[in-house]
């Protein structure tokens, strides 16, 4: 069974700090790059990071410094440390495979958790 379960959104305040969890199916882990991607307020899903098997991180430019992104393989996860949060972070996070999952010719996600910075 596929899954992408994302976890560990929550309000915070400027400055604060959230570690986020992605448990991915077996198959799915071991054999991709993962990425962190978000969906700010009005704006299309984009990748924030990613890691590979190797893990080799990439971090856009927005959070480069203050995320960190790993991965368990004992535990087909991955994570996102966010450090320093800004109330511009506000918004929907998901992990999912590079390039993104498609099945039956749709793009697969699960339900992200919410990421909320505000005093």
């Amino acid at each position: 069974q596929v899954q992408l379960v994302e976890s560990g959104g929550d309000l915070v305040q400027p400055g604060g700090s959230l570690r986020l969890s992605c448990v991915a199916s077996e198959d799915i882990f071991r054999s991709n790059t993962m990425g962190w991607y978000r969906r700010l307020p009005g704006k299309e899903r984009e990748l924030i990071a990613r890691i590979t098997k190797g893990s080799i991180t990439y971090y856009t430019n927005a959070v480069k410094g203050r995320f960190f992104i790993s991965r368990d393989a004992d535990k087909n996860s991955v994570y996102l440390q966010m450090n320093s949060l800004k109330t511009e972070d506000t918004g929907a996070y998901y992990c999912n495979t590079i390039p993104v999952m498609i099945m039956s010719s749709r793009e697969f996600w699960g339900q992200g958790t919410q990421v909320t910075v505000s005093s």
